[in-house]
């Protein structure tokens, strides 16, 4: 994949800084609403903004295809393919729920991100540990009526096609009771491929799928439900079949 070189410029000395700025204000905006408002609906306003204008000083545009989501209030747990950094701006920008991320805890770190995901009840993660206290957390996101999104590879792919999914968060869904939905993305590796400092101009395309109900699975059908999720997935993600075969 080639790049026009003055990209690398325009991303270094307008992109990034454009982003911080908007980090570091709707950061602290989100910090401040937080103190009055504990469910964490002021802070997903300010992370929707975030990602708008994201998406939009990066010229990135979204077309979202699909079915209706589960009713408004009724939680679930967004399972997407994951090509670039930008998935998160560009799935809650494309998702209109309440939202919340299962994340690496290192995140919770970095200065003003790390600050609004633990005041808004993001689900951080220990890789380390991962079943560490996550139980309680699922659960909490749950009662306030939020969505989780979750991407199942673990990392982002470099070849753009759908790896095996882990089967953790499918576990925690049918404990839960949490119907899964899996969403499929295609188009935002050419936005910023993983291990590229540069951004391009693109359409990416959002398919959110029909809703798996967990209700009356047991511990034993989690692995299933990977498969099955990870399948219709890569059916909307061109070249998602490459790694079908993933050993399970």
């Amino acid at each position: 994949m080639t790049f026009p070189p003055f990209r690398w410029w325009w991303t270094a000395l307008v992109l990034v800084p454009a982003i911080s700025l908007y980090t570091i204000v709707l950061g602290t905006a989100s910090l401040a609403g937080g103190l009055i408002d504990g469910r964490g609906v002021w802070a997903h306003r300010c992370a929707q903004l975030w990602a708008r204008l994201i998406l939009l000083t990066s010229g990135t545009r979204v077309r979202l295809h699909g079915v209706l989501l589960p009713p408004l209030g009724e939680s679930c747990i967004f399972v997407a393919n994951h090509s670039s950094i930008y998935d998160v701006p560009i799935l809650f920008t494309s998702l209109p729920r309440q939202l919340r991320i299962m994340a690496k805890a290192t995140l919770g770190y970095v200065p003003f991100i790390g600050w609004h995901l633990h005041r808004s009840g993001h689900v951080l993660v220990n890789r380390r540990n991962p079943g560490a206290g996550i139980f309680k957390r699922m659960t909490r996101m749950a009662r306030s009526g939020a969505s989780l999104i979750v991407f199942p590879e673990g990392s982002r792919t470099v070849d753009g096609g759908v790896q095996r999914f882990k089967g953790g968060i499918f576990l925690l869904a049918i404990e839960n009771g949490l119907p899964i939905v899996p969403v499929s993305i295609a188009g935002s590796r050419v936005v910023m491929p993983k291990g590229r400092f540069m951004v391009c101009p693109a359409t990416v395309d959002v398919t959110v799928h029909a809703a798996i109900p967990t209700r009356g699975l047991s511990r034993d059908d989690a692995r299933a439900l990977a498969e099955r999720a990870r399948g219709i997935v890569a059916s909307a993600v061109p070249g998602g079949e490459a790694h079908a075969d993933s050993r399970a």
